[in-house]
């Protein structure tokens, strides 16, 4: 049975590669024509179009999308997102569990090098290199900058893939130190199934079935100075823990 499994995942991820290929050949005129606008304009389009391409893809390859929210947010309003990061499927989780909202990704630099999407994203994402200390000081400024042109911003705190089998691998300061310097709301969000849909151990791994999000409480920032960002840190972080444990994600196996 498990022989039969890994065959099925090995051609199935190789039919959602082309799905995903396919609708980034369909999307790249508008892709192209977005990066003819000034750039605030050219990623917010990017965004909408992404939007599209993980909806498209979503439904081609048999996953279905579930939100949960367990308290609503004002969708109106400027937020750090943060989210558990856990497998590749993560990026387009958070091209869906974002709507009616412009936002900019801190993404891994190493991205920008996969050819044609390599370009799509580094329009859309600030790129980080974690290796550059001066690199990353770069990229917080940028969101910073987002965030006062009243655009979100999403940051997996963990950086990597959570490998640990712990609930949570421990976080960068980034996302808390934008959300003190700007004064708006942490947002923590969870990805619960792209651990089983797409596992982070091989990239033919891809199955379908359902994909989980969770919108939890946000945490006001006004108030907070740089002497707060350990304790601000902290909290999120035991939040997100106890409501991965309480949710019961799959890829823990020690607490």
């Amino acid at each position: 049975m498990k022989i039969l499994k890994k065959i099925f995942r090995f051609f199935f991820s190789i039919y959602g590669f082309a799905v995903f290929l396919f609708w980034m050949l369909v999307l790249m005129p508008l892709f192209i024509w977005a990066f003819l606008q000034e750039p605030v304009k050219a990623g917010n389009l990017i965004y909408k179009f992404s939007r599209f391409w993980a909806n498209a893809f979503f439904f081609m390859i048999g996953i279905k999308y579930l939100q949960i929210d367990e308290e609503p947010h004002d969708r109106k309003q400027e937020y750090i997102f943060v989210s558990n990061h856990i497998s590749y499927l993560d990026i387009p989780m958070m091209m869906k569990v974002v709507k009616g909202q412009n936002m900019r990704i801190l993404g891994k630099a190493e991205m920008n090098r996969i050819p044609v999407f390599g370009s799509i994203y580094k329009r859309g994402a600030v790129s980080v290199d974690r290796s550059n200390p001066e690199a990353r000081s770069k990229s917080l400024q940028e969101l910073v900058a987002f965030v006062q042109k009243k655009i979100s911003v999403f940051i997996c705190p963990e950086g990597t893939f959570n490998t640990t089998h712990h609930p949570l691998k421990k976080f960068y300061d980034g996302a808390f130190r934008i959300a003190i310097e700007t004064q708006k709301p942490i947002l923590p969000i969870l990805f619960l199934d792209t651990y089983d849909r797409l596992n982070y151990k091989s990239i033919f791994s891809l199955n379908p079935g359902k994909c989980r999000s969770v919108y939890l409480s946000a945490t006001n920032t006004e108030g907070l100075t740089l002497e707060d960002l350990p304790f601000l840190k902290e909290e999120i972080f035991k939040q997100m823990e106890e409501a991965l444990i309480r949710y019961q994600a799959s890829w823990i196996k020690e607490r």
